[in-house]
């Protein structure tokens, strides 16, 4: 079976650090597109980054721009988000996805609360 496990979410202060991992099972990462989405309560889920799978080319969303980071540990099959000077408004349940042509495979998400 393909699983995408992300981890590494919980309560941190404003103007604080956290680093999500997302590691697969039944596929190999490194083939795939990694994409990082967000979804706050009563919002839609939002794109944050997406990386290639060569590692050629990272998007990034204007919110997280300058704050977020994507890497890959092919040796892992793991992917992290790095995310530096959290503010209120990142709090939401973050999520990893990997792209193949059509096929797309989902984490069941880990919860990012940025509070004081």
């Amino acid at each position: 079976q393909v699983h995408l496990v992300e981890s590494g979410g919980g309560l941190v202060q404003p103007g604080g650090s956290l680093r999500l991992s997302c590691e697969a099972s039944g596929l190999t990462l490194e083939n795939y597109a990694i994409g990082w989405f967000r979804q706050a309560p009563g919002t839609e889920r939002e794109g944050l980054i997406c990386i290639e799978s060569s590692g050629g080319s990272t998007n990034y969303a204007d919110s997280v721009k300058g704050r977020f980071t994507i890497s890959r540990d092919n040796t892992k099959n793991t992917v992290y988000l790095q995310m530096n000077t959290l503010k209120p408004e990142d709090t939401a349940v973050y999520y990893c996805n990997a792209q193949l042509l059509s096929t797309q495979v989902w984490g069941q998400g880990t919860q990012v609360t940025v509070s004081s």
